[in-house]
């Protein structure tokens, strides 16, 4: 899975002389919460969120008439509220990749850009939670399994003997760490067609510990 299989394309850009009010506008409109900011040539130069927006946005506690807040207001420009050091990522990077850079930066997306920083797309925390979701079946009736299994060769190719074996079909694989027990790994699978009493004792049989088994 990359990037690019996922990301929102075309992105919408915004230019540094747009006035900020504009910019929420749009945001609202269109349901976004950040807009990459290109120069005349179409050059990534930096990012604005909503955030960003909002903390500009005046107190409603203001002595100032409506009008003189319109008039200020109507004088902020991007360029003045923006932040020009953008943390991107590229069409080919993995989707892990691209998660890893969101989570290490605290930040919910990434601009994606081409060779020239041309801004291509983006790529948000809602979109990895919707392939999370995928990955995982989520939404799909079957049965999952979280369990405790050998840190060793040929497990996953026992495992899925096992359930072909008994007319299954695996739906998902994950795989996680577990804490303190460096010689096993967890895995969570959602597999269809088995009868749950039968798949877990011929698992067990097989070194497998089942922590959780339930039905979706």
């Amino acid at each position: 899975m990359i990037v690019r299989n996922h990301m929102t394309s075309p992105v919408v850009t915004i230019n540094t002389d747009l006035p900020f009010q504009e910019a929420l506008r749009m945001m609202r409109e269109k349901h976004f919460r950040r807009l990459p900011v290109v120069d005349k040539n179409g050059v990534l130069i930096g990012i604005v969120s909503e955030r960003d927006l909002l903390f500009a946005s005046p107190s409603p506690a203001t002595s100032l008439s409506i009008w003189e807040v319109n008039y200020l207001m109507s004088k902020i420009k991007i360029d003045r509220l923006m932040s020009t050091s953008v943390v991107t990522t590229a069409p080919d990077t993995t989707l892990e990749d691209a998660a890893h850079l969101m989570v290490e930066h605290k930040i919910g997306g990434l601009p994606v850009v081409d060779d020239q920083n041309h801004p291509i797309g983006i790529i948000t925390e809602t979109d990895i939670f919707r392939t999370l979701v995928s990955m995982f079946g989520g939404g799909t009736p079957g049965l999952r399994l979280t369990m405790e299994v050998p840190g060793t060769k040929g497990v996953l190719a026992k495992l899925a003997q096992a359930v072909f074996e008994q007319g299954g079909n695996i739906l998902s694989v994950g795989t996680f760490p577990l804490a303190n027990k460096p010689d096993q790994t967890g895995l969570v699978i959602k597999v269809v067609d088995v009868r749950r009493e039968q798949l877990i004792d011929t698992l067990e049989k097989l070194g497998d510990h089942v922590i959780d088994a339930r039905e979706t």
